[in-house]
């Protein structure tokens, strides 16, 4: 029965082709929009290590107190300043930890004639490695000797290790960072987690670019590897440079900790409480305890990670959906009511309802996989086109994959068949007495 009802629908939908192609037309662009702008919010709104996202925190010491505030808010600034930091690693109060800063360094490949380019990157401790499950393709991260030793080790990504060695196994070769020569622990293979969860503050979310060295946050120090990131201070360091700068109350460095449970978080709040009124007793603060610990999906809404305009974006798309599917309803009811003549004869040759309803449930199917069709071209050109309103990072990130595909032709068909439910109700309310007399 099923082919008898295609070729049904497909006898009424070319009858009126351009009615057809009107409806085609309606649900492909409020599908494609639809789909559009849901690729984007997909690709910003996803949970970067969903599978231990809550047993990651990231807490917030008030380094500047109440007069530098605006509008009542409280809120700690979002990053620490090198005191607080050293004294969070010092006390090691969680399973893991680490703080971290950019860095951009120069990198001397060994080839001969080859020419210096600059690698973006973090310092950071060992245990940032296991605790964010960076994935290696040639050795590991460095130990917690290394740390304390503050041994010249690295860690780089496999883009960095093609460049330097072709791809090759570079663990326990040298590389030249700076002047300085450095020796490999291990390749990353491809890591860029979206958003970059352990560094909100500094890529604001989302960058494209990987990072392709990682060195020993000590060791970087001591070297006087500058910060490249964000720096904010509530007043000017006393003394010049980078020594200035970890001497002063400017808050510049990331932390992020692991803590597997409700006890390990309590006690680390409690923890955090003890040191603020530490730091208040000793005069380095002169305002009551002001902290924060948020695990990592409230840490990112925190700083509002997935952009506002898209999720006003998405809203609109799916109004301009509904629009779409009320107007492809009211179509589908003209050009149904219009064949009651037809539906007459069906049913007074023995036609039950559910006939009805099949026929021209099939008829609306078929408009909604044209337009499916038509919306998966659609969207393809979208997403090429979201770097023309969204900012480059953020729309590089849309891509149109196989689920995204499926999702689009199965939002077409359902949506379709949802808008023709009414006028398939009425279709199969015709009276055939009523229109055997008419005609």
């Amino acid at each position: 029965m099923l082919g008898y009802y295609v070729e049904l629908a497909l006898r009424s939908l070319k009858r009126s082709r351009g009615l057809t192609a009107l409806m085609v037309f309606a649900i492909g662009f409020g599908v494609a929009a639809s789909m559009t702008t849901y690729s984007v919010f997909r690709a910003v709104s996803g949970d970067p290590i969903p599978w231990k996202s809550s047993r990651l925190f990231v807490p917030q010491i008030d380094a500047w107190g109440p007069s530098t505030q605006r509008d009542g808010n409280a809120e700690p600034v979002d990053a620490l300043s090198y005191t607080d930091a050293m004294a969070l690693m010092r006390d090691h109060r969680a399973k893991l930890q680490s703080a971290l800063y950019i860095i951009s360094s120069s990198v001397v490949p060994t080839r001969q004639g080859a020419h210096p380019f600059n690698v973006g990157g973090h310092a950071v401790y060992g245990e940032f490695f296991p605790m964010v499950e960076a994935p290696f393709k040639y050795g590991s991260g460095w130990s917690a000797d290394d740390d304390r030793q503050r041994s010249a080790v690295a860690v780089i990504s496999s883009k960095l290790n093609g460049k330097l060695f072709a791809g090759e196994n570079s663990v326990g070769k040298s590389i030249n960072v700076e002047g300085k020569s450095y020796r490999v622990v291990g390749v990353l293979d491809s890591w860029n987690p979206q958003p970059v969860f352990y560094d909100v503050q500094n890529t604001g979310g989302f960058s494209t670019a990987a990072d392709d060295l990682f060195l020993p946050f000590d060791r970087a120090i001591e070297s006087g590897v500058p910060n490249d990131g964000n720096t904010n201070c509530a007043k000017p360091p006393k003394e010049p440079g980078f020594v200035g700068l970890q001497r002063s109350s400017c808050v510049w460095i990331s932390y992020l900790a692991q803590l597997d449970d409700a006890q390990a978080v309590s006690a680390y709040r409690d923890y955090l409480e003890n040191y603020t009124r530490e730091q208040q007793k000793a005069g380095r603060f002169n305002w009551a305890p002001n902290f924060r610990l948020r695990d990592l999906p409230a840490w990112l809404e925190s700083e509002e990670v997935v952009p506002s305009d898209t999720k006003v974006s998405l809203l609109v798309a799916l109004g301009l959906l509904v629009v779409c599917l009320v107007n492809t309803s009211g179509l589908l009811l003209a050009k149904f009511l219009r064949r009651s003549g037809e539906i007459g004869v069906r049913r007074a040759l023995g036609a039950g309802r559910f006939a009805i309803y099949a026929q021209f449930l099939t008829e609306a199917g078929m408009i909604g996989l044209a337009g499916g069709v038509l919306g998966l071209a659609l969207t393809g050109f979208g997403i090429l086109g979201m770097g023309m309103v969204l900012p480059k990072g953020i729309a590089k990130l849309a891509t149109l994959d196989v689920p995204l595909l499926l999702l689009t032709l199965a939002l077409a068909l359902v949506s379709t068949l949802v808008a023709g439910l009414y006028p398939t109700f009425r279709a199969s309310r015709v009276q055939p007495a009523w229109q055997l007399k008419s005609n």
